[in-house]
C-alpha cells in the first residue's frame, strides 16, 4: 500500500503562524558567544526552551485542535505524550476551554506530569499507561476510537506538522543572513518535516541536519531501510525522542528535506546539558540539547559557517542531575568503576590512596565488606580524573602496586547490576 506524501505548504505554515499568534509570541534567536567561540562559526540557538509551555510542542498542538470542527470541540479530545505534547495540548484544553484525556508512559519524570496538570488545570484527566510512549500512544488512539473523541497526534499529521514548521517561519525573519546549516531534534520527525519543508523552500541552500539520540535512531533508520519500521529495544533517556517508530508522513518528508542525521549518544547529550547550564545558564532537558550536542560531530564542517540549533525544550527533572552527570563523565572518560581484590590487612585500601590514586584522582566511590574468615576481599571502587589522559597512568600504577583488579565500565551486564 502506498503512503500519502504530504508536504507542508509555505502557505500553510504562514497561515498556522497566524493560528498561533492567539497565543504565542515568537522565541528569541539569539548568537551564543561560548559555542561560537567553540566551533569558530556563528551559532545561533532558536530558544523553544522560552516558550509558554517550555517546549516547540504547544505549536503543532493548538494549530491542529483550532482546525477541529465545534461538534469535534465539544466531544473532547485524546492525545499520548511523553510530556511536552501532553503540556502543548494541556495548555489548548485550558485555552479553548475543552476536555482532554492526556494518556503519558509509566516511565515520564514527575516533573513533566505536575506541569501538565498545571496547564491543563480541570480541563483534563491523566492517563499513566506502558513503559514506553509507543505503549501509550496505542492506548490513547484505542481509546479515541471507542469514545469517538478526537486524536491529537503527537507528529504525524499534516496540521501539528505545518505547526511546528513554524519555527523555520521565525527563523528567517529573525536572520537577514543566510543560514549554512539548521540542526533539529528529532522524536517522531514532527519539527524535522515542518521545518525542513519551510526552510527547503525558501532557503533551498540551507542544510538541514537531522539529530537523534543514540538509543533510539528511530528516522535514520527508517532511511536505511527505505520505510519505517519499529526499533525492537530503545534507551529511554532522551525521553523527548525516544520513539520507536517514526511517523509515516514525517518520513515520507524528512527523507527528501534532510541533509544528513546525527546521532548523538546519550553521555554527549548530558556533557552538553552540564556545558549549557554551566556556560550560558541555560537549562535543557535531554531532548532539548540533542541539537547542540550534534556539533562537536560536525565541527570541522561547520567552521566559520553560520548556523542554527533548535533547543527544543528545557523541561529538566532536578532529580534526574546526578544521572546526567554519571552520564556525561562515563562518556567523556572521566570516570571508571574498578572491582579491586585488597588483601584483608589494616591500612590496605589506605595504601591504594596514596600509591594509585594519588593526587591525580579523586576516590568517589567505595563498597567494601570486611569478611574475617578469609584473606582476600573485593571492593567496587569509583575513580574520578581530572582528565581523559590521566586513564593509562592510573591502570600503570595498579599494575605496578600488584592490587588484583577487574574493569567493569566496559562490562555492560556487570556494570549495570552494581552501578
Amino acid at each position: 500500500m502506498e503512503t500519502t506524501t504530504y508536504f507542508p505548504t509555505v502557505e500553510a505554515i504562514e497561515n498556522a503562524s497566524k493560528v498561533l499568534s492567539e497565543i504565542l509570541v515568537p522565541t528569541p534567536f539569539q548568537k551564543n558567544a561560548n559555542l561560537s567561540d567553540l566551533y569558530e562559526a556563528d551559532i545561533y540557538l532558536k530558544r523553544e526552551d522560552l516558550q509558554t509551555v517550555r517546549s516547540y510542542k504547544i505549536r503543532g498542538a493548538y494549530n491542529k485542535i483550532r482546525s477541529l470542527d465545534k461538534a469535534s470541540l465539544e466531544c473532547g479530545i485524546v492525545c499520548a505524550s511523553a510530556g511536552n505534547h501532553a503540556q502543548g495540548v494541556a495548555f489548548s484544553c485550558s485555552k479553548l476551554e475543552i476536555m482532554g484525556s492526556i494518556f503519558m508512559p509509566t516511565t515520564t519524570p514527575k516533573q513533566k506530569i505536575e506541569q501538565v496538570k498545571m496547564f491543563g488545570r480541570n480541563f483534563i484527566e491523566i492517563v499513566l499507561t506502558g513503559d514506553t510512549f509507543d505503549a501509550a500512544n496505542s492506548a490513547a488512539i484505542e481509546y479515541a476510537a471507542k469514545t469517538g473523541k478526537t486524536f491529537i497526534p503527537p507528529f504525524d499529521d499534516p496540521k501539528v506538522m505545518e505547526g511546528q514548521g513554524t519555527i523555520g517561519l521565525e527563523i528567517l525573519n529573525q536572520t537577514e543572513e543566510e543560514l549554512d546549516y539548521i540542526f533539529v531534534p528529532i522524536g517522531g520527525g514532527g519539527l524535522a518535516s515542518g521545518l525542513g519543508s519551510y526552510i527547503k523552500a525558501v532557503s533551498p541552500k540551507t542544510k538541514i541536519i537531522g539529530v537523534e539520540p543514540g538509543g533510539a535512531p528511530c528516522m535514520k533508520t527508517a532511511i536505511e531501510n527505505g520505510g519505517v519500521v519499529e526499533l525492537e529495544e530503545i534507551d529511554k533517556f532522551v525521553d523527548g525522542a525516544a520513539v520507536k517508530k517514526a511517523g509515516a508522513l514525517t518520513y515520507e518528508v524528512c527523507r527528501q528535506v534532510l541533509d544528513d542525521i546525527v546521532i548523538v549518544p546519550e553521555g554527549a547529550v548530558c556533557t552538553t546539558i552540564i556545558q549549557m547550564y554551566n556556560k550560558s545558564a541555560i537549562v535543557v532537558e535531554p531532548a532539548g540539547a540533542l541539537a547542540t550536542a550534534a556539533l562537536r560531530f560536525y565541527a570541522d564542517k561547520i567552521r566559520g559557517k553560520k548556523v542554527a540549533c533548535i533547543v527544543s525544550g528545557s523541561n529538566n527533572d532536578i532529580t534526574r542531575m546526578e544521572e546526567i552527570r554519571e552520564k556525561s563523565l562515563l562518556y567523556e572518560g572521566l570516570k571508571h568503576y574498578f572491582i579491586v581484590t585488597f588483601p584483608q590487612k589494616s591500612g590496605a585500601i589506605l595504601s591504594f590512596i596514596q600509591n594509585v590514586i594519588g593526587s591525580t584522582a579523586d576516590l568517589v566511590h567505595i563498597q567494601y565488606i570486611k569478611k574475617t574468615n578469609k584473606n582476600f576481599g573485593p571492593a567496587l571502587i569509583g575513580i574520578e580524573l581530572a582528565s581523559r589522559d590521566d586513564f593509562e597512568p592510573l591502570i600503570k600504577r595498579m599494575d605496578e602496586t600488584g592490587f588484583a583488579y577487574e574493569y567493569i565500565n566496559e562490562n555492560n551486564q556487570l556494570f549495570e547490576i552494581l552501578i
